[in-house]
């Protein structure tokens, strides 16, 4: 058992759930949620509501669900908000995203309806493809900040939420080189009044609920929080953050493929990879700058995993290619190529080749659960800033400045349960096994 006595506030009361963005993300996960609430599926792919945790020795056979080793709020708990540039409601704007089956949405029908989106910050020059139409007006952005933080207060007023969480579930970005306006918050404030062009919608965003004590997640590869000025507010308001970009399709099978070669010792030449989808996001990223910020995200994960420069014989100067190609035909259901190709014993080539058919919005809308709950629980255990145990959930994991950050999803899992077992008192896990063998 750890020393170190933690205190972790009881879920109590209803946990409120604000999302910027109700296309076919933010509809899947609350279509999924009312389905789990009413018994009519299981919530697969949700580490915090389907996995387990081993606690102690192998010996011990003690494997509680993580939901029941730890006080999470329970998906009956959560009350759910939204912001969107269109006026839809939840029902048809899962319509218009074609994720799920019409036999799905009309068993949710009414839950789906009752989310009426609240007006949405948006600025086309951030997000060139979309043409919003139900979007909030103010005199700078400050004051479009302030018309938030009124939608947060009213919000946790009218529904009677304990607590809250905002997850950002919202198109991505055009790419943003951090700047002075990002260094201070002081500077992001003067930046705020004078409308700075630097300070995108998402930021706002961000801090609004940062403002309002809120924990923020950012599920795109926007900079918004990744800048000091929002990482200094969250500290001064003892707020958690996590980001960025859920990991979802390509990248997830990245980080499962290249630990596993470089476990072997395997050498990498080249990895070329294209996608084509035909939701909002393939739209999106359609605009070359929007795109770039994607590509940013994506090409970081093998330099890291694969560390060219301690293994310079197997991995110096391979050759990574990210394309996404936006096709209207194919809707959410993305398809992902990659051709790999590798080098084992005496320098033989060898390929890999994978055609993944995935539907985005199905594996992100668990990730949007998980980190509603563990989000909450980082807030409820007086954890704030950067929540590096969540990086299992994002393409482009945040991490302390001096930190490179960790994107094997082995090592991931690792860290995310292990600081689970900190939490409630429990050893670490290592896997050294030893002792079995005395």
């Amino acid at each position: 058992m750890n020393k170190e006595t933690i205190t972790i506030a009881p879920p109590s009361g209803k946990l409120g759930v604000l999302i910027p963005g109700l296309g076919a993300i933010g509809t899947t996960f609350i279509a999924g949620v009312e389905s789990i609430i009413k018994g009519y599926h299981k919530p697969i792919g949700s580490l915090s509501m389907t996995g387990t945790i081993r606690l102690g020795k192998r010996t011990e056979n003690r494997v509680p669900l993580i939901r029941d080793f730890i006080p999470l709020s329970r998906p009956e708990d959560l009350v759910i908000g939204a912001w969107d540039i269109f006026e839809d409601n939840g029902y048809e704007a899962a319509k218009k995203a074609g994720v799920l089956k019409d036999a799905d949405l009309e068993k949710v029908r009414h839950k789906l309806e009752s989310i009426q989106p609240m007006k949405g910050v948006f600025d086309q020059r951030y997000v060139k493809k979309l043409h919003g139409t139900w979007i909030k007006k103010g005199r700078d952005k400050m004051d479009l900040a302030n018309q938030l933080i009124e939608d947060i207060t009213t919000f946790k007023k009218e529904n009677g939420v304990e607590r809250m969480v905002m997850v950002w579930c919202a198109s991505t970005e055009i790419f943003i080189e951090p700047g002075p306006v990002h260094q201070s918050l002081n500077a992001f404030e003067e930046g705020l009044r004078n409308s700075d062009e630097t300070i995108a919608s998402s930021m706002i965003y961000a801090y609004a609920a940062l403002t309002c004590g809120v924990p923020f997640a950012n599920g795109a590869p926007n900079l918004t929080v990744d800048i000091p000025a929002l990482q200094e507010l969250a500290r001064k308001n003892r707020v958690p953050l996590a980001g960025k970009d859920f990991k979802t399709g390509q990248t997830l099978m990245k980080t499962i493929l290249a630990p596993g070669l470089k476990a072997r010792m395997l050498g990498l030449n080249g990895w070329f990879s294209t996608n084509i989808l035909g939701n909002r996001d393939g739209e999106v990223l359609d605009d070359p700058e929007s795109f770039k910020t994607k590509e940013e995200s994506k090409l970081s994960v093998l330099e890291y995993i694969l560390q060219p420069n301690v293994y310079p014989d197997l991995y110096k100067d391979f050759y990574h290619k990210v394309r996404i190609n936006y096709y209207p035909p194919r809707g959410d259901n993305k398809e992902g190529w990659d051709n790999i190709d590798i080098f084992g014993w005496m320098g033989y080539p060898m390929q890999i080749k994978i055609d993944f058919l995935c539907r985005d919005s199905i594996l992100a809308a668990p990730i949007v659960l998980d980190l509603v709950m563990f989000m909450d629980l980082a807030q409820r255990a007086g954890m704030h800033g950067i929540q590096e145990w969540l990086s299992l959930f994002f393409k482009s994991p945040m991490v302390a400045p001096e930190l490179y950050p960790e994107h094997d999803l082995f090592i991931q899992l690792m860290k995310c349960k292990n600081t689970l077992r900190y939490l409630m008192g429990e050893d670490p896990i290592t896997h050294l096994g030893l002792e079995y063998y005395d």
